[in-house]
């Protein structure tokens, strides 16, 4: 799906490169559980190509291990409630489904032919993570309806610990530091205590499926003007331990736009300074992982003429 194909770039609404997060830190705030999800006027598009792509790669974006379903079923209760309460504009509930404001057909609570977190993401714009813990790999991941990965492949992280999740990631690795505390964090998170973080990458197209491997992105920007080909990828990302099994959902939003919207920021630019500069502070193992080795310098220069 590209973002822009249709309408002007719009000034971005979550801007973690503009100095408020670091790239390669936890970064964790608290969160007020009002602002768990996240509804826009992108909605139905956003919706519309989750099922698009679940019909295309359907084994791809949904998986689960057994005896999940469950703690799946209490992750839509929990959403539909909230969602019915805090935008009643947009959804209502009627008997056992819940019907969306613009999209014809409602989402069946109850219907047990669809996976209950599927159902879920089916109602937003945030793919939806279970975590599970287990005496043999810990936290690890239990089931997800993901349809919009960043650099990354379900599979290849399905039933792996967190440890194995993050193994790409410099400094998350096992053994580091930033992958002890985020076990700790993860054993210590409390019901009335979700957390937030945002996270930032770029890529050179603006389609919100994008399982391509970071070493791979940097081959498919050209040599022409590296702003009209460079859309920056921000992830909204909560954690939130659910009251009845004790797992924890993770939620992830995609935020997609080129990096010439930055023109639209009231803040062009000091943002576009402070975007430079996060750039300019990456060492190469982190330059690699985010997929802009090749292009760093070229990225540098074109915020800088912002």
């Amino acid at each position: 799906m590209d973002t822009t194909a249709n309408s002007a770039p719009v000034a971005p609404t979550h801007t973690p490169y503009d100095g408020s997060a670091q790239p390669f830190t936890i970064g964790l705030q608290q969160l007020d559980l009002k602002d768990w999800i996240e509804v826009d006027d992108d909605l139905l598009g956003y919706l519309a190509e989750k099922e698009r792509l679940f019909a295309e790669y359907g084994d791809r974006i949904f998986v689960e291990e057994p005896g999940t379903r469950e703690a799946q079923q209490e992750v839509l209760d929990l959403l539909a409630e909230h969602l019915v309460e805090h935008y009643p504009s947009t959804y209502t509930r009627i008997n056992d489904a819940i019907a969306i404001t613009g999209r014809e057909n409602p989402v069946h609570l109850g219907d047990t032919d669809v996976p209950f977190l599927h159902s879920a993401a089916s109602l937003v714009q945030e793919d939806l993570v279970l975590m599970r813990k287990d005496e043999r790999r810990g936290w690890h991941l239990a089931a997800a309806s993901l349809s919009f990965p960043s650099s990354w492949t379900l599979l290849e992280k399905f039933s792996r610990s967190m440890d194995e999740i993050h193994a790409p990631v410099p400094d998350f690795g096992a053994g580091t530091r930033n992958a002890g505390l985020i076990t700790r964090m993860f054993d210590n998170l409390r019901l009335d205590r979700p957390v937030w973080r945002m996270n930032w990458s770029l890529q050179p197209d603006g389609n919100l499926y994008h399982p391509l491997a970071s070493h791979q992105k940097g081959a498919l920007y050209g040599d022409g003007d590296i702003a009209e080909q460079s859309f920056v990828r921000v992830e909204r990302q909560t954690l939130r331990k659910l009251p009845t099994s004790g797992d924890i959902l993770f939620t992830i939003r995609i935020h997609l736009n080129p990096i010439n919207a930055l023109k639209k920021h009231p803040e062009c630019r000091a943002v576009a300074e402070a975007f430079a500069s996060q750039l300019e502070a990456l060492n190469p193992a982190q330059l690699h992982y985010k997929g802009i080795m090749t292009i760093r310098e070229r990225l540098i220069d074109a915020l800088k003429r912002l």
